[in-house]
């Protein structure tokens, strides 16, 4: 299982168009493909001018190999042509994943990044309840990939792809989400933020030779 990961967005500059944003974006994918340590990537759209990426690592050693490297650099060089500023990065630990699988051959074109903060002193239930998520969540066949993670000062977080709308749809209106919304007034500290995001491109990684 990866344990680390990183989510960074990238704000467009004024007078850029998307197909700009997403032409860096694919030119860094293409240099994270040799980044063996890199074993999922997805190039996110957050909304009209904000960009991002999300990948997860086995440990920190693939993290922090993938900081100091070719992407991240590429990344800080079109800040002053594409993005208004250089990236904002942050760290997670991976709690639980449902990777993708190579052999479904399955596209995706959709995402969800929910997060909320655990009501204080109940970190650690809330980190058990995401773990626990996972075996609902291997039910989903069109949950192509999902992740349960822990970000920083008592936020956690779930990040998922879907094939289409509808797939993503199905899972908004099942177990996971209904069992966090039970759960709600006695683990979560705030209102969860739901952001529906695109996905640009993706990288994952065979479990057997550890790429695409």
């Amino acid at each position: 299982m990866d344990t680390k990961g990183l989510l960074v967005r990238l704000e467009v500059k004024t007078g850029k168009d998307d197909a700009m944003a997403e032409d860096v974006l694919r030119s860094a994918l293409a240099m994270g493909r040799a980044e063996a340590a890199t074993t999922t990537w997805f190039a996110i759209r957050f909304g009209r001018s904000e960009y991002g990426i999300f990948d997860v690592f086995p440990d920190d050693a693939g993290r922090e190999e993938h900081l100091s490297g070719p992407v991240t650099q590429a990344l800080l060089d079109a800040g002053g042509s594409v993005f208004a500023g250089a990236p904002l990065i942050q760290e997670f630990d991976v709690l639980a994943d449902k990777p993708p699988a190579t052999t479904s051959g399955e596209s995706v074109t959709k995402a969800l990044l929910i997060t909320f903060k655990a009501k204080a002193g109940h970190e650690t239930q809330v980190a058990q309840f995401l773990r626990d998520a996972q075996a609902l969540v291997e039910q989903e066949p069109k949950t192509v990939a999902w992740f349960a993670i822990r970000l920083d000062d008592g936020h956690f977080g779930i990040f998922d792809v879907f094939p289409d709308n509808g797939a993503r749809f199905a899972h908004l209106t099942g177990h996971v989400p209904r069992e966090l919304a039970k759960h709600s007034l006695s683990l979560l500290g705030s209102v969860p933020d739901v952001g529906m995001l695109d996905v640009v491109d993706t990288k994952w990684a065979d479990r057997s030779t550890r790429l695409r």
